[in-house]
């Protein structure tokens, strides 16, 4: 069942329910609170950081359920984060997330999107048009993620 949502862009204040989102969403794949923990730094969203991203929030009423965040180093974009609510995934608020970014990221000039994928999402993304490029490093030790492009031409 697809939900529709009201995307709006993030404000710093948003940065504390931004966090406690993606935890909660990487924490549905069934990973352990020891291996959440290593990964905090990462999951965490802070509010320099939404200042100086492109960051969208889907919300229902004045819940955000999910978020994106894009950065952007001259030519090259990198989707940061995609996440959703737990209670809200399979609804398509991912993909109207991406419509959202990818929509943007074409009006800028941007030609590629690069998404270092958890390997539960990578079928997400390759449903929505991107191809494997490789593998990136992660941790723990040995952990390798997909890498991923999402060609924007």
């Amino acid at each position: 069942m697809t939900v529709h949502v009201t995307i709006r862009l993030a404000v710093p204040d948003d940065s504390a329910v931004l966090s406690a989102i993606s935890r909660a969403s990487k924490a549905q794949w069934g990973y352990s609170d020891e291996l959440l923990d290593l990964w905090a730094e990462d999951l965490a969203v802070s509010g320099v950081f939404i200042a100086r991203n492109y960051v969208l929030c889907a919300v229902v009423g004045d819940e955000i359920i999910g978020f994106a965040a894009v950065s952007r180093r001259e030519a090259v974009c990198e989707l940061e984060h995609l996440w959703v609510r737990p209670d809200w995934m399979r609804r398509h608020v991912g993909e109207q997330l991406m419509d959202r970014v990818t929509a943007h990221l074409r009006a800028s000039g941007a030609s590629e999107l690069r998404i270092v994928s958890d390997p539960h999402a990578e079928g997400f993304y390759l449903a929505l048009g991107a191809r494997r490029i490789g593998e990136v490093e992660s941790k723990p030790e040995g952990r390798r993620l997909p890498l991923l492009v999402l060609d924007l031409s």
